[in-house]
């Protein structure tokens, strides 16, 4: 039973004692769980990070690798070039006095990145939870809709962590409703997608980042952090939110990148909407097919081919208020 004093969320992880939180999506998802995993640490929890990495992981030093396919990066990890994410926010965690390893695991298909996912499990020691974090909403496509967004990596991520059976508690969490639509998602069928899920007992409710919270704060702190790490390429996802979380409206401009595009800040972004990992997965139309890749490439193809054989897709709808 959930109570309006508590989101569902959170009622879910009460009993945690030992949580992963890892970005799905790849880049800087990770940042977008950084205030949940902000306010778990509040509550007396142990969390830990970790992220589907976009960066040459393959060119770190031996000693990074704790597992195989399993970086743990630090504050003074080495690396070529200056993208590096997972380092960044290890950066700024050490900055803070906080706990700064942040687990990066390469693109692989599902079958490595769950063995990845396994490998650290058992380097921690075991968890009761895991929390895929999606910067944006895409990871909430089942398949039918007109646009899916960039949905390889998150695919991979949910099909990787749907088969950890053994972990009690597995969710998903979305930060930057809206962001979406540069890639083609409708939101309006985001929508529809968390009505089924409800339907089903899987959706989990929304709670906003509030920026006079501690977690919005450190949240704000750690953007502007990374945009001054990545200068050349900072984070269009995590900089709408931190947008829309100081109360930005509108075609606001933070990067060079999005010149020629209109955005549109809004408070929604700033809203984590959740559900349970599992329940998603069951609703998926094409997430069994990726089960034995291998390679990001795999999964390209697959989604390709599925999306080849649809009758039809789901329109997109426009939202009516």
């Amino acid at each position: 039973m959930f109570s309006l004093l508590e989101p569902p969320f959170f009622s879910r992880l009460r009993e945690a004692r030992r949580i992963l939180v890892a970005g799905a999506g790849g880049g800087f998802d990770v940042y977008a769980g950084l205030p949940l995993a902000l306010a778990l640490r509040s509550a007396g929890k142990e969390v830990h990070l970790a992220n589907l990495s976009f960066a040459d992981l393959y060119g770190l030093d031996q000693d990074v690798w704790v597992e195989p396919d399993v970086a743990a990066v630090r504050p003074d990890t080495k690396a070529r070039g200056d993208y590096f994410p997972e380092r960044s926010l290890a950066q700024w965690l050490e900055l803070h006095g906080m706990p700064s390893t942040v687990y990066a695991f390469p693109r692989t298909g599902v079958q490595p990145l769950r063995a990845a996912y396994r490998a650290l499990i058992d380097h921690l020691g075991g968890v009761d939870a895991v929390v895929l974090v999606d910067g944006g909403t895409d990871i909430l496509m089942r398949g039918d809709e007109h646009g899916l967004g960039t949905p390889e990596e998150d695919m991979v991520s949910l099909a990787a962590v749907d088969g950890l059976d053994d972990v009690p508690v597995r969710l998903v969490a979305c930060l930057g409703f809206g962001i979406d639509a540069y890639h083609g998602v409708n939101h309006a069928l985001v929508l529809e997608n968390l009505a089924a899920l409800e339907r089903e007992g899987a959706y989990l409710g929304a709670f906003s980042l509030p920026r006079a919270s501690r977690e919005g704060r450190l949240y704000l702190d750690a953007v502007a952090h990374a945009q001054e790490c990545t200068p050349d390429h900072p984070s269009i996802v995590n900089g709408s939110v931190a947008a829309a979380v100081r109360g930005d409206f509108g075609d606001i401009r933070f990067t060079e990148r999005t010149r020629g595009s209109e955005l549109f800040i809004n408070p929604l972004m700033a809203l984590y909407f959740c559900v349970d990992a599992p329940g998603l997965a069951r609703r998926n139309l094409y997430l069994d097919r990726l089960a034995r890749t291998a390679l990001i490439r795999q999964v390209s193809s697959l989604i390709e081919e599925f999306r080849d054989e649809l009758p039809r897709q789901r329109p997109p709808r426009a939202y009516p208020h």
